[in-house]
């Protein structure tokens, strides 16, 4: 029996460079950094001070009903509106699916930490004459200080509750938190849900927000992150030579997957293809990827083997067979020599001839929403044959030599345009995850 075709019918997305798919879209072919200094707690004497930071959101002008969900995390309420797009776009809204049929697969990190109160918590707990953390005392003041919902909140889990909630999702529930490769992992898994019949529609992406002072500070001293102070909106430049690290963004994606024999029965149009998932672990070590990068490579070889899309072989007019890599990209020295040495060993002769980018320059990393700003950058690359650029991309480090689309977004219409994308996401803990998204023939 032939396995469905799973396509994707709809797209939400909230970033800091937009609030949808249309104004981010525009921002990342325009180059436009949303890098800039931390407002959202005062980190001035910070290592790293600055951030992509989601600004001026408000829910109630993307779904009916917020005041539902005002107490909400940041990461939740971006994936609401994320979500209340994609069902837009999908048609959801004029023709709901059956609710029991109508899952959720997210990769949501943990909620807004409420910093002040529970370290406000812990200095008025603290016994200074004993040294020691008065245990009694510091439940009397986090019965005074504490939010009972804020806590809750915290849970990963929380952002797939008040999707459901939402949506009336009744079907498959599940959220992964498998670091910075967890939303192509939610993908991909919904879509071998909807092969196997689980479901006729999934919800699929992720969210995140870790611009708070614990998760700045865990990167920090993990020295992951970009030290560039002096130039912030220069500071994310992968695979530069100069590159010093990553640069924290936030905010949430989200795709409409359905079988396309469902979608075309109620009417909605598909935008692409979800063809092939691969995923890998490194079994290497909890922060290093294989220096060889043998788990990036067993990724994509994966996604591009179930997709039947031969890296080595090109198309009949000679082009490779895969004409866009939305990378990882994240602009530590490791991450991008690791993963253009995987690209080389996937796809030969041809990795050279194919041009590849990382948003992650423009919007910073997005945590758990990483990997479905790659797909979505995908679907846009098919749809329109526009490439956006790596920015801020100056000096070439000469072990890294493939195309990175350095600067300038690039028209690939004139050559053919974009059929086929694939999308990869790696993670701390050594998870690697890769999905090919092409256009329906």
């Amino acid at each position: 029996m032939t396995a469905p075709r799973i396509v994707i019918t709809g797209a939400g997305w909230v970033t800091p460079l937009g609030h949808d798919v249309e104004s981010t879209w525009d921002s990342l072919l325009r180059g436009r950094s949303g890098v800039g200094r931390i407002t959202r707690f005062d980190a001035e004497t910070f290592r790293t001070n600055f951030a992509a930071e989601v600004r001026g959101f408000d829910l109630s002008a993307h779904i009916d009903g917020a005041p539902r969900h005002s107490e909400a995390g940041l990461n939740a309420q971006f994936a609401l509106a994320a979500a209340a797009q994609a069902c837009r776009q999908a048609g959801i809204d004029a023709a709901r699916p059956d609710p029991r049929r109508f899952g959720v697969y997210m990769a949501s990190g943990e909620g807004t930490l409420d910093f002040e109160h529970y370290t406000s918590t812990h200095i008025a707990a603290w016994d200074q004459g004993a040294r020691a953390l008065d245990h009694a005392e510091w439940a009397r003041q986090a019965q005074a200080r504490m939010s009972p919902v804020a806590e809750i909140e915290q849970e990963a889990n929380l952002t797939l509750s008040h999707i459901a909630w939402a949506f009336d999702c009744r079907g498959p529930a599940v959220n992964c938190l498998t670091a910075c490769a967890a939303s192509i992992q939610a993908i991909g898994e919904a879509t071998e849900m909807l092969r196997r019949g689980d479901a006729d529609v999934m919800l699929a992406g992720g969210s995140h927000s870790m611009i708070h002072p614990l998760g700045i500070t865990g990167f920090i001293r993990l020295t992951a992150m970009s030290a560039r102070r002096d130039d912030p909106a220069a500071a994310a430049r992968p695979f530069d030579q100069t590159r010093d690290g990553f640069v924290m963004g936030e905010g949430a994606g989200v795709l409409v997957l359905e079988t396309e024999d469902h979608a075309r029965a109620r009417g909605a149009r598909p935008l692409a293809e979800v063809a092939g998932y691969g995923s890998s672990a490194d079994a290497f070590r909890v922060t290093d990827m294989h220096p060889d990068g043998k788990g990036p490579r067993d990724a994509m070889l994966a996604a591009l083997r179930q997709a039947r899309v031969w890296p080595r072989e090109p198309l009949p007019d000679g082009r490779p067979a895969v004409q866009y890599i939305a990378v990882h990209g994240t602009g530590t020295k490791e991450n991008d020599r690791i993963e253009t040495k995987a690209v080389k060993q996937v796809f030969g002769p041809h990795a050279p001839r194919i041009p590849m980018s990382s948003v992650k320059s423009m919007m910073g990393h997005l945590i758990a929403a990483a990997g479905v700003s790659n797909a979505i950058t995908a679907v846009k690359v098919i749809q329109t044959g526009l490439i956006p650029p790596t920015i801020n991309y100056k000096n070439p480090d000469s072990e890294l030599d493939l195309d990175y689309v350095p600067n300038t977004a690039r028209d690939a219409r004139p050559s053919g345009g974009v059929q086929a994308c694939l999308c990869n996401s790696y993670g701390f803990g050594g998870q690697n995850d890769a999905l090919l998204i092409r256009a329906l023939a």
